[in-house]
Order: C-alpha cells, then structure tokens, then sequence
C-alpha cells in the first residue's frame, strides 16, 4: 500500500478523474470510500456505503485487510454478480483512513483528547460510520489528536439525544500550515434497543465558535445505487494526526 503525500493524492484525485471518462475499460477508475470485510480465510471483501459488496479479484497493490477499516479505494469493474458480490473489481491502489471507535471523556483523559480550535467542511454518515472532513493548523511538534467523544463531565440535555464532541488536541503546535484531514468514527456502540435510529448533537468547537450538527445515525441504511460514473474523494493529509 502506497503512502501519499497532500500534493500527490490532489494529482492522483485530478488524473484519474479525468480518466474516469473513459469508459472503454482499462481507463475507467472509480474512486469510494469502503468498509473492510475480513473473510474467515483470511481474504477481504469491500463494502461501499450504498450496501454494494466488491470482490478483489485483482490488485496492483499489496493489502493486509484489518476488519472494518475504512479505506479510499482506487478500481476498476471487471464483472458484475460475481459469487454474491454486485461487481468484481481490481483494485489499482487503496489507503487506510484513521477509523476509530468514539470514547468517553474522563477527569483521567481530559487533558490528552484537548479541546483545540477545528474547522469541519463536512459531516455525514455512511452505513455504520460518521465521516468527517476537516481542517485544522499544523506547525509539526507532533502528530494532532482527533476524537468523537462523550463527555462525562457535564450533564447532557434531556431530549432525548445522543450528545458528542468532536474533540481536537494540537498539543501547543504552531499555527504554520493548514492541513485538511478525513476521519471515520463507528457508531454501532450508539445504537439503542427497540429502535431502528438515533438522534446525534455533535458539537465543535470551530475557529469562528461552537458550532452543533444534528444527525440522524439510522441503522443499516443502505440503499443499493449504480456505482458506474465518475467518483472523486476529498484531498487529505494523512501523518499530521490520529
């Protein structure tokens, strides 16, 4: 699996997009965010958003597949309805994204999670997994912290929501260079019996004030669409945080 630096994945994004016009077949690469699916022999499968399953029959790169990493996947279709999957693909490059689980916030961990100035562009949730893109300042002392967290210390509000905070230690980094970053948290420890959604208050402390997103987390919410056509992914730095 191939590293990338912010400047390279804006020319790979550029490049094969471009590309992904070409519908005669070798040329035509498609770009997604997937979940991974370890199988009990030791191969994995891909799960895109949408609820379709990818099969790599074929990679140009090597991969040790963690179960339910989230990933950018480069590929291209080969087959359709191959052995219970929608397509067989191969994959032409694939990279991790930073997959966590949200935590509490404790008196024990307040001072490492920090609560540090971030910017979020966007917000969303595929299947089981809340995505963010953000931006944030780096000066290169180490490496930031980003985490979705409940905090304990304070008494939430009674209505009937689940109430996180999108956390963010710069741990006192100069304020040099601005770096854009992408982060999948899994929410399935947030489900609630005898129901089928949650409602979700995600607070953030954003350069300009706190800001509050509300979303709906629905369980499983997967509705099969064509995945033929031009993809793109966001432009992300990678080694500045975790």
């Amino acid at each position: 699996m191939k590293k990338y630096s912010l400047f390279t994945i804006v020319a790979i994004v550029i490049s094969f997009t471009n590309l992904s016009c070409d519908d005669s077949g070798s040329g035509n690469y498609l770009f997604d965010i997937a979940t991974v699916e370890v199988q009990d022999n030791g191969t994995f499968a891909l799960v895109l958003d949408n609820g379709i399953r990818l099969w790599p029959e074929v990679s140009d790169v090597r991969y040790a597949g963690k179960n339910r990493q989230r990933v950018f996947v480069n590929y291209t279709i080969l087959s359709e309805k191959h052995n219970g999957y929608n397509y067989s693909i191969k994959i032409n490059d694939i990279w991790d994204i930073l997959t966590k689980n949200p935590i509490d916030l404790t008196t024990q961990n307040a001072d490492s999670i920090g609560n540090d100035p971030v910017k979020v562009n966007s917000i969303w949730i595929g299947s089981d997994f809340l995505n963010v893109d953000f931006l944030f300042n780096y000066g290169g002392v180490r490496p930031h912290a980003i985490n979705l967290v409940k905090n304990t210390l304070i008494t939430p509000p009674d209505d009937g929501k689940i109430h996180l905070e999108f956390r963010h230690n710069s741990y006192q980094s100069p304020s040099t260079q601005l770096y854009e970053g992408f982060v999948c948290f899994d929410l399935k420890s947030l489900r609630v019996n005898a129901a089928d959604s949650v409602q979700l208050s995600i607070k953030v402390k954003d350069w300009d004030g706190e800001k509050i997103f509300d979303i709906t987390y629905h369980y499983n919410n997967a509705t099969l669409k064509s995945i033929k056509g031009k993809k793109s992914i966001p432009v992300i730095s990678s080694n500045e945080y975790y």
